[in-house]
């Protein structure tokens, strides 16, 4: 199964996506997380990238579609893929269109308040990436990884003011490739929460009941 995770920046994606791929088995290629491992060389391009992402901005089409097929190349035959993150714009996704075949989009539907609120109280570990929230999903020692004892952050751009101009450049620029999805019968299997403590598994629960349902899980 090839799929593509789709929701406003903070709408969990990440977390559902990690869940998904225990349960499933496929590769999520998490262009957000790839990004920022060419941030920390430190390089001219690394550099480059840092700019548009600290300041809430989209990384151009074409540097985006040359990061994935790379990424793309890499998935072993017949294990297929979820991708987090991409697209984002109209032209990327007529690009994928070209590149892969897409089975299902999975839709994340979170009201705006709950995503202002998750991603201003998330936490990452610098060291294996797992996400936290301050709130509701707390390490058990507080500053420091369940998993591997690594440090937990906050990013530069998971504050009020950078995560507003993120959900407007979603809206402007990235739910219109819905419909493209739509109108090429590419069918959605949707989950949404409308609290801000909705436990994550419940909501990956509701995706695989969808899933199912397309015979596709």
């Amino acid at each position: 199964m090839n799929a593509v995770i789709f929701g406003a920046p903070g709408s969990g994606k990440g977390t559902y996506a990690s869940r998904l791929q225990a349960k499933l088995g496929f590769d999520v290629i998490a262009m957000g997380d790839i990004f920022r491992e060419i941030m920390k060389e430190d390089s001219p391009f690394g550099r480059k990238i840092k700019g548009y992402v600290e300041k809430g901005l989209l990384v151009p089409d074409d540097v985006v579609v040359e990061v994935l097929k790379k990424r793309l190349s890499e998935v072993p035959e017949g294990r297929g893929f979820l991708l987090d993150g991409f697209p984002r714009t109209v032209e990327q996704a007529k690009t994928l269109e070209k590149i892969a075949k897409i089975d299902v989009v999975i839709l994340l539907l979170v009201p705006d308040w709950i995503i202002v609120e998750r991603l201003s109280t998330r936490r990452i570990c610098k060291n294996c990436g797992a996400v936290y929230n301050v709130r509701f999903l707390k390490p058990k020692v507080e500053g420091v990884c369940d998993k591997c004892g690594g440090v937990l952050y906050q990013r530069s751009d998971d504050t009020a003011e950078v995560i507003k101009r993120r959900i407007e450049v979603y809206e402007a620029q990235t739910r219109p490739i819905l419909r493209l999805f739509k109108e090429a019968g590419v069918p959605f299997a949707e989950a949404g929460c409308d609290a801000l403590d909705t436990p994550p598994e419940k909501v990956v629960d509701v995706i695989l009941k969808e899933l199912k349902q397309l015979n596709l899980a």
